[in-house]
C-alpha cells in the first residue's frame, strides 16, 4: 500500500463498527445501484456468462461484504456465506477512484491495491466489460434525483426539472 492510498482508508474505528452491520441490506443497495447504474450497459455475452454465478465484492478497510448474483434480468442480492465464484476486493477509496475512471483496474491490481480471487476468466470478461462503457459510474450529476428518477420511470417528470436543473 502506497503512502497516499493508507491516508484514504477508512478509519479502523468506523471500518469495525461497519463491520458489525447485517450484510444483505447493503447488497440490497448495491445491486440497486448496479442496475440502475449499469445492467442495462452489460453486453450479452456478459449477461450469459454471469447467469447464475456467486459474485462478492469485498471493501477491505471497511469490513464490507456484498454479495450478489445476476438473475437474467439485472443483478440480485443474495445470502452472504459459502463460496463466491468471484471476488473482487479493495479499499473503498480505490473502488470510488475505480467507479470515477480515476484509475485503472490494471495499475491498481499490479501495485496490490486490487484483489481478484476464484474464476480469472469471469474476472477479466467482468473488467473488460466494464473498461467498455463510455461513461464513469459515479458522475455525481448522472445520480441526480431527477435523472435517477427519469431511468427508473422514463417519462415522469413531476416537476423536477426548471431553473438550474438541467434536463
Amino acid at each position: 500500500m502506497t503512502p497516499s492510498s493508507a491516508s484514504h482508508l477508512v478509519p479502523q474505528p468506523l471500518g469495525a463498527l461497519l463491520a458489525r452491520l447485517p450484510a444483505y441490506p447493503g447488497s440490497v443497495m448495491l445491486v440497486t445501484a448496479l442496475n440502475i447504474g449499469l445492467a442495462d450497459q452489460l453486453p450479452l455475452d456478459v449477461r450469459q456468462l454471469l447467469a447464475g454465478k456467486k459474485l462478492r465484492i469485498h471493501v477491505r478497510d471497511a469490513h464490507l461484504t456484498f454479495d450478489f448474483t445476476w438473475s437474467g434480468n439485472g443483478f440480485a442480492a443474495r445470502a452472504g456465506g459459502g463460496t463466491a465464484d468471484l471476488t473482487i476486493a479493495a479499499s473503498a477509496y480505490d473502488f470510488l477512484q475505480l467507479a470515477q475512471r480515476r484509475e485503472d483496474p490494471d495499475t491498481l491490481f499490479f501495485s496490490r491495491r486490487l484483489s481478484m480471487e476464484g474464476d480469472t476468466e469471469l474476472g477479466l470478461v467482468v473488467k473488460n466489460a466494464l473498461d467498455a462503457m463510455e461513461l464513469p459510474v459515479l458522475e455525481w450529476e448522472r445520480w441526480a434525483p431527477h435523472r435517477v428518477l427519469a431511468r427508473i420511470m422514463p417519462g415522469a417528470r413531476g416537476g423536477a426539472s426548471g431553473p438550474g436543473r438541467p434536463e
